[in-house]
């Protein structure tokens, strides 16, 4: 494909307004029809549209133009960009699925839901390229082959590569919330020591602490003491 300069539109027009250069010789330059050239020159077409200077962004020599001017039959050639911009890159879309593979797709998502539960219904789609009802019928045994449905890895079926798995699975990983520690917990200082203290209480002696009773029983008895 013949590149064509930045801003057609606004190159013709400058070039109508500021050269002799011929309708076809400019519309073989800006990629547009003579027609069209023709229209902007009358006022009919491009209202509004401000010239661009093919001069200033490099696209064209002042020599080259007045070249084309005295030759009519003289073509003008974009000259080479100073500075290369990237070429866009393009949106990656839906993952197509072989006709042939197609048959196999519920049993793939079986086995995704299987095998990791964590997965959202969207990165199911994205790795298998299918829809959320397809993934909701499956996963509640509504779809309508539900019975002959067999769980069976994307992978080995070839809808998906086990780069694009690890991903997804390591991303649904890191999603998920971390669950709560339920393991044992310090009991409050008053508890324990408590606890500490009746311990204490129940290895004392028991003639420890009931010598006093022993003595009174002895008084009401009427032994003596010394």
């Amino acid at each position: 494909m013949t590149q064509q300069p930045l801003m057609p539109k606004a190159t013709a027009v400058w070039l109508v307004e500021n050269t002799s250069l011929s309708f076809d010789q400019i519309a073989d330059f800006c990629k547009l029809h003579p027609l069209e050239v023709k229209a902007i020159a009358d006022g009919d077409a491009a209202q509004g549209i401000k010239g661009l200077d093919p001069i200033q962004t490099g696209q064209l020599t002042r020599e080259e133009i007045q070249a084309a001017e005295s030759d009519l039959s003289a073509s003008l050639k974009l000259a080479n960009p100073k500075v290369r911009l990237p070429a866009p890159k393009a949106k990656r879309g839906p993952r197509y699925t072989p006709v042939s593979r197609r048959q196999d797709r519920p049993n793939a998502i079986l086995w995704l839901i299987r095998n990791h539960p964590e997965l959202k219904d969207s990165q199911i789609m994205r790795l298998v390229g299918t829809t959320k009802t397809t993934i909701e019928a499956i996963r509640s045994r509504s779809h309508w082959n539900a019975p002959n449905l067999q769980p069976m890895d994307p992978v080995t079926l070839g809808l998906c590569s086990q780069l694009d798995l690890d991903l997804e699975v390591q991303r649904a990983a890191k999603e998920k919330p971390v669950p709560a520690e339920s393991g044992a917990t310090l009991l409050p200082a008053d508890v324990t020591t408590a606890r500490e203290q009746a311990a204490a209480e129940a290895k004392k002696p028991a003639e420890e602490l009931n010598v006093d009773a022993v003595f009174a029983k002895l008084k009401q008895l009427g032994g003596k003491v010394e």
